[in-house]
């Protein structure tokens, strides 16, 4: 904690709770409205600390635009402001998302409500597979070798296991620091911060639901790196090929619940555990998931400064960064093999991606109301 802070904890908690009720677009929308609104216009938050928040958020596992946040909660307020700040900015969605499992659960069996999740379900394709294509570009270089061959390798790899291989893209990391910036001893730890949260979940009846999901989504929050989509595959491969906790088409929504709601993506855990267990079941997902990026994000903070521009620790950052953008990209094919079955979702999909690519302000929300009318009509008119 630096320099005097020129706004009021109070001041920056409304902030949060503002844009994690109107923040829609996804960790890329999200970590450009925090710069525009609290470094560029506001100047409550200085350029370097933006950029250190930024550099840690991509190298903790974790939802990114969370962790950000967080972080810049204790530019000024320490512990206390990190907590706040991550509260405030992933209550609203959270509510949200209660709201839209229980009219799930209640009425999934009618038309209308399936004919909706239809329209949007096509939709989120498309809105993942341009916001895919965005990470590329900017994740990867077009003259680096290495970074395409990574990122190919991961994309592939998802695309046929079905499921983000976590050896992979922590191996991808390891590959592009050996090469890119040869070795020298880092030590992190962090890892044994999320103990007293494991004996929690240990006390829980071995074959208790709430256990699974707690053991589960504490692996997804503590090793799925890379932006909000990155825990799609992860996800995926979890709650519908290990658990068989969901069907694919219950999977898809709770992917499309996420793309429709504001805030951070990964507030989908909640949804998911809704489906699974009830109220404690969103619980229990939702505190699991966001516990470990918010441990892994306070506690190397105070350190960061020392070793977070260290050549290293950079190429291994964008080595896992790679190849978690290499699994999104094979979610996206995994995704869209399974909900885009017939012409009409695919021409959904496809008219969702030329809008997106063509009007670059269009935002995502008016797309997916648009496709939900559309499936509307395709059910009752068609």
């Amino acid at each position: 904690m630096a320099t005097q802070a020129s706004y009021s904890l109070t001041e920056l908690v409304r902030y949060f709770l503002r844009l994690g009720t109107l923040g829609f677009g996804g960790p890329p929308a999200l970590v450009s409205a925090m710069h525009r609104d609290l470094v560029a216009e506001r100047g409550w938050i200085a350029e370097n600390d933006y950029r250190e928040g930024l550099a840690l958020a991509q190298l903790a596992p974790g939802p990114l635009a969370a962790q950000l946040a967080i972080y810049l909660g204790y530019v000024h307020y320490g512990v206390w402001g990190a907590t706040l700040t991550g509260i405030a900015f992933v209550l609203p969605s959270f509510l949200m998302v209660l709201a839209l499992g229980w009219a799930y659960v209640q009425f999934e069996g009618l038309p209308w409500m399936q004919a909706l999740f239809y329209g949007i379900g096509a939709a989120v394709i498309g809105i993942i597979a341009v916001g895919t294509y965005k990470l590329t570009r900017k994740t990867v270089q077009s003259d680096d070798w290495l970074g395409w061959t990574l990122f190919g390798i991961s994309a592939l790899a998802t695309a046929i296991m079905e499921t983000e291989l976590l050896w992979l893209v922590l191996l991808s990391g390891g590959v592009y620091w050996l090469v890119k910036s040869p070795p020298q001893l880092i030590r992190f730890n962090a890892g044994n911060s999320l103990a007293p949260f494991l004996g929690q979940m240990l006390a829980l009846p071995a074959d208790s639901t709430l256990w699974q999901l707690a053991l589960f989504f504490t692996k997804a929050g503590a090793f799925v790196f890379g932006s909000g989509l990155a825990i799609v595959p992860f996800l995926y491969g979890g709650v519908v090929k290990e658990y068989g906790w969901l069907t694919e088409q219950q999977f898809l929504d709770a992917v499309a619940v996420a793309m429709i709601t504001p805030g951070p993506v990964v507030i989908t855990v909640a949804f998911i555990g809704y489906l699974v267990a009830g109220f404690p079941g969103a619980c229990v997902a939702a505190l699991a998931t966001f516990l470990p990026c918010y441990v892994l994000t306070v506690l190397p903070a105070p350190y960061f400064k020392r070793w977070g521009k260290h050549p290293g620790v950079k190429a291994f950052v964008d080595g896992i960064t790679m190849a978690a953008v290499g699994a999104i990209a094979g979610a996206v094919v995994v995704l869209a093999r399974r909900q885009l079955t017939d012409w009409p979702a695919i021409i959904l999909a496809l008219t969702t991606v030329g809008l997106l690519y063509r009007f670059k302000k269009l935002p995502e929300l008016t797309v997916i109301g648009g496709a939900a009318i559309i499936g509307l009509l395709l059910r009752y008119v068609g």
